[in-house]
């Protein structure tokens, strides 16, 4: 069930008492009913106040870090963007609200019925879902101008770096343990994969990508 017009905007009050200020991703999330895609378990958490770090559910379930990362990564309407997430598809909801692409990696063959179901349910045409497994499995599009990974990784992964565009940006949660992740913004400057990180804020997410893909 799609959320109420009271729900909605008091979501967006709550973001920008958080300190979100990019009304064009405001407005995005405004436009994509949350509940479609968040699992009914998720839901007593949607609205809560939560103080960072966060301490439980999926990042999927968080507006606030959701809008967050999307704020960083000042996605643009020509922006070619990957999103790398949980399965849910309400963060590739959003972005197909700001940018004419999305291209996003799912690896559960059901998930992506579902959200594909809920894509045409909203009208969303703009949004190519491939089945891959974590970083693995990339879109003939690549390299990208903006990634956005909703999902823990133990380090920045160099097959990422790869995939991204000189000039590009990337937001990632890093780290071993849900107790020690920050996210981290990457901005790629060199055809070498030249890139800077910095700590944006700490997290606490559900890790899901492990390991590291070796360029051969």
């Amino acid at each position: 069930m799609a959320a109420s017009a009271q729900d909605q905007i008091g979501l967006i009050m709550q973001l920008r008492r958080r300190g979100i200020r990019d009304t064009r991703v405001l407005r995005a999330m405004e436009l994509v009913p949350r509940e479609i895609f968040v699992e009914p378990s998720f839901l007593k958490h949607a609205y809560q106040d939560i103080a960072l770090p966060i301490e439980c559910g999926q990042t999927i379930s968080q507006p606030y870090v959701v809008a967050f990362m999307t704020e960083k990564l000042e996605v643009e309407e020509h922006h070619k963007v990957l999103e790398i997430g949980t399965g849910s598809g309400y963060q590739a909801a959003v972005l197909s609200k700001l940018c004419s692409h999305v291209y996003t990696i799912e690896r559960y063959r059901e998930l992506q019925k579902l959200a594909d179901e809920h894509f045409e349910e909203l009208g969303i045409d703009n949004i190519s879902t491939i089945i891959g497994d974590g970083w693995i499995g990339w879109p003939p599009q690549a390299p990208f101008d903006r990634i956005i990974v909703t999902a823990a990784a133990p380090e920045v992964p160099e097959a990422l770096v790869d995939q991204l565009k000189v000039g590009g940006r990337m937001i990632i949660p890093i780290g071993e343990n849900r107790d020690s992740q920050s996210l981290i913004q990457v901005d790629k400057f060199g055809e070498d994969d030249e890139f800077t990180e910095r700590s944006l804020l700490p997290v606490r997410f559900v890790p899901l990508v492990k390991g590291r893909v070796k360029r051969s």
